[in-house]
């Protein structure tokens, strides 16, 4: 009669021991929610400001497309990325552009807040 391999149960169980040891030693635990610092400043004790992000606009100009960030109306990606580099960073920034608008502006505005510093970047696409 031919002899089937045994397994060897006391070495398995050793082996999972250890792993589930491991994943217990190893596992790094991150504090509740509520005991987490707000990335917000504060004016008032308690009463935390709200960080709207900026937002790019499609405008006219007299040589075509131009961008508008604010009231200011800039003619090209270069003088944008300049402006943005003055702006806090930490709320973000969203590029709006209407239906009709080719797509070079909107990728060009998304590029100019990249190259600006922007890490939190929304292209949201106005509806009429």
């Amino acid at each position: 009669m031919k002899q089937i391999g045994r397994l060897q149960m006391a070495s398995m169980i050793d082996v999972v021991f250890l792993l589930l040891i491991y994943f217990m030693l190893t596992t790094t635990l991150e504090p509740p929610e509520s005991q987490l610092t707000p990335a917000l400043a504060t004016d008032e004790p308690g009463r935390p400001t709200a960080l709207q992000p900026q937002t790019i606009l499609h405008a006219r100009a007299e040589s075509g497309d131009a961008f508008r960030v604010g009231e200011r109306v800039l003619p090209d990606q270069a003088s944008l990325v300049a402006v943005l580099a003055e702006l806090p960073k930490d709320a973000g920034i969203v590029v709006r552009s209407p239906d009709g608008v080719r797509v070079e502006w909107a990728a060009a505005a998304v590029q100019a807040a990249r190259d600006a510093g922007f890490e939190k970047v929304t292209y949201a696409p106005q509806r009429n």
